[in-house]
């Protein structure tokens, strides 16, 4: 019989990215291996996957794609979470009889060495129990968020409030000290559906058969430390670390829209360009961009802008739903910016090919969002970084590149998380221009072989993966 892996994603498509990274990089050492991938539908518009799906098929036959039948909430769920996360949990648990019938089928014909199921996924370590199938955790972000989310249960027992109630920064093993307002919205607030759904997953994940983090040893040497230690589980046993990255991946589904964007970096001059870009579901208020703009004017240097339609509420940093709406840029930006900065800037709409960008000589800087496969992407390229986090774990992500590695330079919000134009332009500067920016910029050169040598045959990640195949034949 042959031997195969099901991998069950998030339907988001940065989770699915990475995923679909981690089948390709299994079959490069174990070529014989068949990979199914589980798909469900979304339980609110992260943006289609279509096009990305049939690019995979297209260029690895080995990999298969289960598409479950679409399963709706029922009329009767109700939750007063604000978090989209609570519905991403409770669709992926009414979709575990879809689980347990495709991996029943996909039995019939093969040895399945394991399901490999997103945090997200946690309701599924039932179903793979009970057909007595090895479970991993594959945990798309770095050592550094997963030591706080392995050591939630330990805060939730040591404290009886919320996160957000904690009025000094938060001591994790292996990490700097987190400030609450950084910790992940659904974590913050013990009483909310989203933290417990969190929560219910990090207990389950300490039973797991093994933990797959998309990092290197040299990238975050203290989190991974504390993880095989045990610090972040004091109560038990931790499952073993397998530290496989960096997994980077070119996206496709461009409508042609990259052309514009390489050709005009190919005019620029070598690293002078700031490039700007939020990840597939950062937004801005109309205001906020009007304000990105300004300072990027006054800082006087080169620029690529990635844009997206500004959401209506100024507090809302992720995108739930596409719009079709046509994004007229003259009238979103200042009057007059696209003609006063047209021979040093170019502002792209929605989408460009970020690994082909942050590759190009031309650029010198990279603005992110921190979401963890645009940190690696720009570490693989050696760009240096501004760190403006939106949502999800990047408030830990930008403690960690500032602090910790000291490949990034911080962006600094309000109270009320608004950036002025003085604050854009003086972190631009400062990246392009000063000394903070000289080191960072010659440390992420430093990690980017580093990244390298990691996946080189004999290279941390490349044993890990040799380990991880190990365990499958114990």
């Amino acid at each position: 019989m042959k031997e195969a892996i099901v991998l069950y994603p998030s339907p988001a498509i940065g989770h699915l990215i990475s995923m679909v990274e981690l089948g390709k990089l299994l079959l490069t050492h174990h070529p014989s291996l068949s990979v199914h991938i589980l798909i469900t539908n979304q339980a609110y518009d992260a943006g289609s996957t279509t096009a990305y799906i049939a690019s995979v098929s297209a260029s690895a036959p080995s990999i298969a794609f289960h598409f479950f039948p679409a399963t709706t909430l029922p009329p009767d769920f109700s939750t007063t979470s604000p978090h989209h996360e609570t519905l991403a949990f409770e669709l992926l648990r009414l979709n575990n009889p879809n689980v347990h019938r495709t991996l029943t089928s996909i039995s019939e014909n093969h040895v399945v060495h394991g399901l490999i199921i997103d945090f997200f996924c946690g309701a599924a370590v039932t179903i793979a129990r009970e057909l007595n199938i090895p479970c991993y955790y594959f945990f798309t972000s770095g050592a550094s968020f997963l030591n706080f989310f392995l050591y939630t249960p330990t805060l939730h027992d040591k404290f009886a409030k919320s996160v957000k109630d904690f009025d000094a920064p938060i001591d994790v093993p292996g990490t700097p000290p987190i400030p609450p307002s950084y910790v992940a919205k659904p974590l913050q607030d013990r009483n909310d559906d989203a933290y417990k759904g969190f929560l219910d997953s990090s207990l389950k994940m300490q039973t797991s058969a093994g933990i797959i983090v998309n990092t290197f040893e040299k990238l975050e040497p203290k989190a991974i430390r504390a993880i095989r230690d045990g610090e972040c589980v004091p109560g038990g046993p931790t499952p073993p670390l397998y530290c496989i990255g960096p997994l980077t991946s070119s996206r496709g589904g461009d409508d042609g829209r990259s052309l514009e964007s390489l050709t005009w970096l190919d005019s620029q001059p070598r690293g002078s360009v700031v490039f700007l870009c939020f990840g597939s579901l950062g937004v801005f208020s109309a205001e906020q961009l009007k304000e990105i703009a300004m300072g990027l004017e006054r800082s006087g240097r080169r620029f690529l802008w990635v844009v997206r339609q500004p959401s209506k509420d100024k507090n809302q940093k992720v995108a739930t739903s596409t719009t079709t709406d046509e994004l007229d840029l003259a009238s979103l930006l200042p009057e007059g910016f696209l003609e006063r900065t047209k021979e040093r800037g170019l502002v792209v709409k929605k989408w460009a090919p970020q690994v082909e960008v942050l590759s190009h000589p031309s650029v010198g800087g990279f603005v992110t969002h921190c979401g963890w496969n645009s940190v690696l992407e720009a570490v693989c390229a050696g760009v240096p970084m501004l760190a403006w986090p939106l949502y999800a774990e990047q408030g830990h992500n930008k403690v960690v590149l500032v602090q910790e590695m000291r490949i990034a330079l911080p962006v600094d919000e309000s109270e009320d998380g608004w950036v002025s134009s003085e604050e854009v332009e003086k972190r631009v500067r400062e990246l392009m221009e000063s000394d903070e920016g000289k080191m960072v910029r010659e440390r992420v050169l430093v990690v980017k072989e580093e990244a390298k040598a990691a996946l080189s045959p004999g290279g941390s990640s490349w044993l890990a993966l040799a380990g991880l195949n190990e365990s499958w034949k114990r």
